[in-house]
């Protein structure tokens, strides 16, 4: 057996030597350290010699004769012996020879080492000549005697020395040595500094010496006239007397002129490149101050703008710095906000990519408090802004492992890939379940957006109108969290019930109590209900326009407002106010329990009147809420038992009995990691072909929606494909708490065929079909039922997300939007926009006064600076339209409260947790206006059945008197809002208002229908109204307006009616809207403003 060792490198001598002065880093930067050493050294020991020699004692070669050359200025004759010859003691000349020796043999070397067969560029590099210029006369001297006086320029060693610099730069060792990463632009300024030093240091050591046959300057008077000379100042104090040092002025000047612009050119070149890339954050800074990074694929000015307003708007977060790390340049109007004072000193941008560790290094990632993944919502390929999200998530996660993660999400079926993350929001199941819920609990979508917003609060408050400085005051609620044992506002309700604590927390401090986290349970309930009693370790969520920490204690404010006459309610004691229609959202009681299997409805109305003390003018009383739950009085249901409002009747009217429905999971989830929601289901599932709306099978043969006999009205949703995310706009409104005969029929209308896996996910719900088509398709929409539809839901489109200009991308969806408006005047149509600035153009209206004043009343608010200047646009204060941009703020916000996702997946239902609530609504009608008061309301719902109401959604319309109908035409009619009808004693109510008149009709698209107070202030503000407009003139120009306005809708009709006869569909129902005069429309869609009054 034969041992065999192998080298990495070639076991020779020369090779040997090779490794350890060039190629081991670790020896070869000792080297180099130790050449830049003596380099410094041999220039110190000069000026040594410089301040040693004084050429009056004698000037000549060593050991002769040294005779004293005096300098006559006068003289032109120039006596050369002083140049030449200097002198130098023996102990200085030994150091210098042995110095010399040194650097002449590591020098040879590396030359011989670094050989590659021309020798020639070898001996001819500069620093090799100059090596041979400074060291090798002094070993020359060893040998000869009389030379060792002999001038050598050692000086010139100061360029080797920046050679060795610029060497150890360039190749990292320097950095590698001090442990610590410096940027280019770093190492281009220290080079440029290297190098204006070696040209003041040659200067000023070549003048010195040439002027001993001059002036015989002094070292610090050359270094002054060196200064003044480069620095372009010239004194003229100083200067060279004999031609040979005045030549080397003008040499050194040009050599200045050439390597400066170089040195500066490259460096401008840096300084650029700087700006692009956004520099580094330093380590000091990052150890002492803490930061936030937020990685983009692209950055916009609107994202840029959320996201700052949002984090910022905590004051908690003001010492915090946000560093941008993204791959893109910036644009010019990111790079004009990043120069705002308020922002260039808090915002730091990289240009650079979360997959590259040197840029996560320069972000500092590790030593940052957080980590904010943004998707790119733009990119026509979601599923691919997806992907490159799960990439940047998974670097960060490895490079950064104790960095809490933020992710964003777009579609749920990639959310798996990310449960690591500590936050994940999800776009698309956040959206479809909004806009569900949209259908079935009005302006859903904008009472989350202004829950998930930080708002001051003074939005609106200069505006006339009430229930704008209303609307704007109460967006500023936002959810806290406090533990009971620490909270004023709920410690007195310990042991007692969920339901007495929030009622009674609500009447005394104004604040909505809406869920509570036990200590030794990681889950969120959501009013639990009357048998949840409250400890003092629990966690309680509520509503307020500020967190308690904020908030002054006035105990004796109810008795002032008492004294000062108020009562609470009595504008319904005035005849001359109009019925108001209200919608309440509430948290119901307990969503899931399957524990008990008692089950005791409620018959009739919550708010029945009560049959005692109910007559004269004596207030009917309200059955006080218990501080504990009587077992006699409230109990939950069992969930899987059927409820007797659920069992199978059939009217006379109906061709159809009501199918039989069970309660339980859906088998299939369309994705990995949503939570299981207990739903009603088809006892067996539907064969794919009976989901087909349009086109009969063998199992039925109805191929419209007429057909199917449908009870309720329909619910149809246009979207471009059948993605995953549609899961979760079903299983809202097919959940077990929603009563089964309301249950909607739910009509998908997709521009592409759906896929197996779809069809296989829905075909266990009841009453859930499809049609291809498209909604700027007429055929399309009347075929897939609209005319039996109260809700339509336009789907933003991934096709058209992407334009040459940004905020074009909704122009195809708005204006179909805006022709279905036209055609079906009372339909609702709710819409999901790409980019919130586009919702201006929803309902447009180029002649409503009122419309150009709310638009002026969103500028002034977004010149003071307001987050949610879009919030007064009628359409999105409705909830008809909103974008899910707007939920940005919602991972933003969990950075500060971490508990605001699951609240908010609670209440849309994403998910369900044992023990929950559940949101839902309750219609209020002229009948219910006993109540008077939202305070006795709160209580008659929590006292009945355990709900505790978080908002009023408020629709209205009022008439003109006769004379003044007479005055303006037939047909004029506004809708209004009047004052809230809040118990005055709730004075933070949390009032959630949006006034939405009806801009649906064709025939009032184009006129201004307002009230004579909403006249003056629309007028004032958009500089259009004309004061002395005389009555009679105003007549005539509104009744030609409505003549032709008649004309247009009486077009539009015939066209409906006759592609529904093409079709072979029934007209009736469509002639009952077509001739509906204004009022009628207006009273039937959604007119109104959304009261939200949680806390």
């Amino acid at each position: 057996r034969v041992q065999v060792e192998f080298y990495v490198n070639e076991n020779t001598f020369k090779e040997r030597l090779k490794l350890f002065f060039i190629k081991n880093q670790r020896s070869s930067l000792r080297i180099r350290l130790f050449n830049f050493s003596l380099k410094l050294l041999t220039c110190l020991l000069y000026i040594v010699r410089v301040l040693l020699d004084d050429p009056l004692k004698g000037i000549g070669c060593w050991g002769c004769p040294k005779p004293n050359y005096t300098n006559n200025s006068s003289s032109t004759i120039i006596i050369w012996a002083p140049v030449l010859w200097v002198n130098r003691s023996f102990p200085l000349w030994a150091i210098q020879v042995t110095v010399a020796s040194i650097s002449f043999l590591e020098t040879m070397l590396l030359t011989y080492l670094s050989y590659k067969g021309n020798i020639c560029e070898q001996i001819f590099q500069v620093s090799f000549i100059l090596e041979m210029i400074t060291t090798l006369p002094f070993i020359i001297t060893i040998f000869w005697r009389p030379l060792r006086n002999l001038f050598i320029p050692v000086f010139l060693n100061c360029w080797l020395a920046k050679y060795a610099m610029e060497n150890m730069i360039l190749q990292n060792d320097l950095h590698r040595a001090i442990q610590r990463t410096q940027s280019a632009m770093f190492n281009q300024v220290l080079i440029l500094i290297c190098t204006l030093l070696c040209l003041v240091f040659t200067g000023t050591c070549g003048i010195q010496h040439l002027e001993r046959a001059g002036n015989n300057l002094s070292l610090f008077n050359s270094l002054y006239f060196c200064i003044v000379t480069f620095s372009t100042v010239g004194y003229g104090d100083v200067t060279p007397k004999i031609w040979p040092s005045q030549l080397l002025v003008v040499i050194m000047i040009c050599v200045a002129l050439v390597v400066l612009p170089l040195q500066f050119e490259e460096l401008v070149f840096l300084w650029m490149e700087r700006q692009k890339s956004g520099g580094n954050y330093s380590r000091h800074r990052a150890q002492t101050e803490k930061h936030v990074v937020l990685c983009v694929s692209s950055l916009k000015i609107d994202l840029l703008m959320d996201f700052l307003n949002e984090f910022y708007a905590h004051p908690r977060l003001q010492d915090y710095y946000v560093v941008i790390l993204c791959p893109t340049e910036m644009d010019i109007q990111v790079r004009r906000v990043l120069q705002i004072p308020l922002w260039s000193q808090r915002v730091i941008y990289l240009h650079g990519s979360a997959l590259k560790d040197t840029d996560l290094m320069r972000a500092k990632m590790d030593n940052a408090e957080a980590c904010f993944i943004l998707s790119s919502r733009n990119e026509v390929d979601r599923t691919a802004a997806d992907h490159q999200t799960i990439l940047r998530a998974w670097a960060v996660k490895d490079f950064a492992p104790n960095c809490p993660l933020y992710v964003q999400i777009l579609k749920p079926e990639n959310k798996f890939h990310v449960k690591f993350a500590d936050h994940v929001v999800c776009e698309e199941e956040f959206k479809y379940a909004m806009l569900a819920l949209n259908c079935i609990c009005p302006a859903t979508s904008t009472l989350i957006t202004l829950l998930v917003h930080t708002s001051r609060g003074q939005e609106g408050q200069q505006s006339p109108e009430q229930w704008q400085r209303m609307y704007g005051r109460c967006s500023g609620n936002e959810v806290y969290h406090i533990r009971m044992g620490d909270s004023k506002f709920f410690v007195d309700y310990e042991g007692k019930s969920f339901t007495y604590a929030s009622f009674h927390a609500h009447k005394k401090y104004g604040v909505c109590l809406i869920g509570v986290k036990r200590e030794e349970n990681k889950s969120i309930l959501l009013n639990p209900g009357p048998r949840h009693i409250m400890t003092a370790s629990d966690t309680c969520f509520y509503i307020n326009i500020t967190k308690e920490e904020n908030s002054a204690f006035i105990f004796k404010q109810e008795e002032k407002w008492k004294k000062k006459g108020f009562t609470g309610g009595g504008i319904y004691n005035q005849p001359s106010r109009l019925p108001v229609h209200s919608i309440i959202a509430s948290v119901g009681t307990v969503a899931m329990d399957l524990q008990n299997t008692e089950c005791r409805p409620i018959s009739g109305s919550k708010l029945t009147l009560p049959l005692e003390n109910g007559a004269g003018s004596r207030r009917p009383s309200i059955a006080p809420v218990l501080e504990l739950a009587d077992s006699a009085s409230i109990l939950p249901c069992d969930l899987l038992s059927d409820q007797s409002e659920d069992e199978t009747t059939q009217s006379d009217d109906e061709r159809l009995p009501i199918a039989e429905y069970v309660k339980g999971y859906p088998p299939n989830s369309p994705y990995i990691g949503s939570s299981p929601t207990l739903c009603h289901l088809l006892p067996e599932k539907a064969p794919f072909c009976c989901l087909r709306l349009d086109k009969g099978c063998k199992h039925n043969s109805f191929e419209d929606a007429k057909a199917y006999g449908f009870k309720n009205k329909l619910i149809i949703v246009s979207a471009e494909t059948a993605g995953n995310g549609l899961y979760n706009f079903i299983v809202p409104l097919r959940a077990y708490y929603r009563p089964r005969k309301e249950l909607n029929p739910i009509v998908l209308l997709l521009d592409n065929p759906p896929e197996h896996h779809f069809l296989e996910a829905i075909c266990c719900f009841p009453m859930v079909y499809f049609m291809v088509g498209t909604i700027d398709n007429l055929d399309n929409l009347l075929q897939c039922g609209i005319i039996y539809a109260d809700n339509l839901v336009v789907v933003d489109k991934e096709s058209t997300m992407s334009a040459e200009e940004d905020y074009m991308a909704d122009a195809k969806t708005i204006v179909n939007v805006q022709t279905m408006f036209r055609l079906f005047p009372s339909l609702s149509i709710i819409t999901e926009l790409t980019h919130p600035s586009n919702m201006r153009f929803m309902q447009f209206r180029a002649k409503d006064c009122y419309s150009l004043a709310l638009s002026t009343l969103e500028k002034k608010e977004r010149e003071k600076g307001s987050n949610l200047a879009f919030m007064f646009r009628l359409p999105f204060a409705a909830g008809r339209v909103f974008s899910i941009s707007m939920l940005d703020t919602l991972l933003y916000q969990s950075f500060v409260k971490d508990y605001m996702i699951t609240i908010a997946r609670l209440l849309l239902g994403l998910d369900t947790t044992p023990g929950s609530g559940y949101l839902c609504a309750m219609k209020i009608t002229e009948e219910d206006l006993w109540i008077r008061t939202y305070g006795r309301l709160f209580q008659k719902l929590c006292s009945s059945s355990a709900e505790v109401p978080i908002g009023i959604y408020r629709t209205e319309s009022h008439m003109f008197s006769i004379s003044e109908s007479q005055d303006i035409g037939a047909q004029s009619q506004i809708s209004i809002n009047v004052e809230d009808c809040e118990d005055t004693r709730d004075v933070k109510e949390w009032s959630n208002k949006s006034s939405h008149r009806n801009s649906t009709s064709s025939d009032q698209s184009e006129h201004p229908l307002l009230r004579h107070k909403s006249i003056k202030w629309a007028r004032r503000l958009s500089r259009k109204g004309n004061k002395r407009s005389s009555k009679t003139a105003e007549r005539i120009s509104q009744q030609r307006l409505n003549l032709y306005k008649r004309s247009e809708r009486q077009e539009l009709s015939e066209l409906v009616k006759n592609r529904m006869k093409h079709l072979g569909l029934p007209t009736i129902k469509y002639e009952d809207v077509a001739n509906l005069t204004a009022s009628d429309v207006m009273n039937r869609v959604n007119l109104g403003y959304l009261q939200g009054n949680i806390s």
